[in-house]
């Protein structure tokens, strides 16, 4: 190597050194993010599936709601792309399906009717419905042609198709989980704030208030909330009211993480030239305080979303959460409480699957989160 390679190399690495002295702590959390692949990972994944709950009435086939009655307990039909005289269908296409009865077990035997054939078709009409209840229309991403019908993760007990309901599922899901989190998030940056920054009475009290609530069993005081909503109530106020049900526990440790974080700081020469300048204690705390430390609370936040999911699921499942006619992962996992049903029909456990995957994604990027949340290390 050249002199002059030499002091090119090293000049290289001394703007390098001092692009990341220089930049700014949100510029090296991203950076050091990126470079953490399961969190990555974890980033697509939940981002498919929030896109998944959103477009899913476009996306799904059927409404969740439509019945096939004879169709009941139909397992996943296979996508083929060759038929039996070798003929290709680039899109894929579907058997027909016709069902028997065992006499012996008195089970319904399902069985692929070979002489027809139902190509898929893409972009295609099919049952209205409307897209987030405000725009109405028949156009679905996939279907089969008129006298077919398409079933990828079966049926359930009434004839409806679960890969529709799986996905109108997702989308309340994990919609009950965000929105459950920022309500906690606030409550918690709130609350939190008043006890770090006032300390004092003010600590003592809200201090108090979170030792009360921590000290009340979690799960028992989920069902006495949750039953207590009215039955008669709509699913939309229902949704909401399970929603402010989660998040009634969850502020606490959003709380105390944001208590702890202040009196760290609040002492700072920061905080004296903006009380000199004249700014309100609350001017104080939202724009000085709380940014200083939003990386946490972000990856704080980020943490608690699959309790979140995972509590609605659990509530829905044993009948005091969401119910239907609305469509959850914890709504569609009731019909699996039976073992014999589930022995009989194990596609009905498909939602517990889905519920895995979007907590171990959510997981997987909150670690990355935090280990990028302090850059310096």
């Amino acid at each position: 190597m050249t002199d002059e390679s030499k002091v090119l190399t090293t000049a290289e690495e001394a703007t390098q050194e001092e692009s990341y002295y220089m930049a700014s702590q949100w510029v090296l959390i991203r950076r050091k993010f990126f470079k953490h692949k399961l969190a990555i990972a974890g980033l697509v994944v939940i981002a498919f599936m929030y896109l998944v709950g959103i477009f899913c009435g476009f996306l799904a086939p059927y409404t969740p709601t439509q019945r096939f009655s004879d169709y009941i307990y139909s397992p996943p039909m296979r996508v083929r792309f060759f038929d039996q005289d070798g003929r290709f269908y680039p899109g894929g296409f579907v058997y027909g399906y016709r069902g028997t009865l065992d006499r012996a077990t008195f089970r319904r035997v399902y069985e692929d009717d070979t002489s027809e054939v139902y190509p898929i078709r893409y972009f295609t009409r099919g049952t209205p419905y409307r897209f987030w209840g405000l725009v109405e229309t028949d156009i679905h991403l996939f279907g089969v042609e008129p006298g077919g019908v398409i079933f990828l993760f079966g049926t359930d007990s009434m004839g409806r198709d679960l890969f529709t309901r799986n996905l109108y599922a997702a989308r309340l899901s994990l919609s009950v989980g965000l929105i459950g989190v920022l309500i906690a998030f606030v409550l918690g940056c709130i609350f939190g704030g008043l006890a770090g920054y006032y300390g004092g009475y003010v600590d003592m009290v809200i201090q108090r208030l979170i030792e009360f609530l921590l000290a009340i069993p979690q799960i028992p005081f989920w069902l006495a909330l949750a039953a207590a909503l009215p039955p008669d109530w709509p699913i939309v106020r229902v949704y909401f009211g399970i929603t402010i049900v989660l998040a009634t526990m969850a502020w606490t440790g959003q709380a105390r993480v944001v208590r702890g974080k202040l009196l760290q700081v609040r002492k700072e020469d920061f905080v004296m030239a903006a009380r000199i300048a004249g700014m309100t204690d609350a001017g104080i705390i939202a724009k000085h305080l709380l940014p200083s430390f939003m990386s946490y609370l972000i990856v704080n936040m980020t943490l608690r979303i699959p309790t979140m999911i995972l509590g609605e699921t659990a509530l829905s499942f044993i009948g005091v959460g969401l119910r239907a006619p609305a469509v959850s992962w914890g709504v569609l996992l009731q019909s699996a409480q039976s073992v014999q049903t589930v022995a009989l029909h194990p596609w009905l456990l498909l939602p517990a699957l889905f519920v895995i995957v979007a907590v171990l994604a959510i997981n997987f990027l909150g670690d990355g989160l935090r280990d990028a949340a302090d850059p310096y290390k």
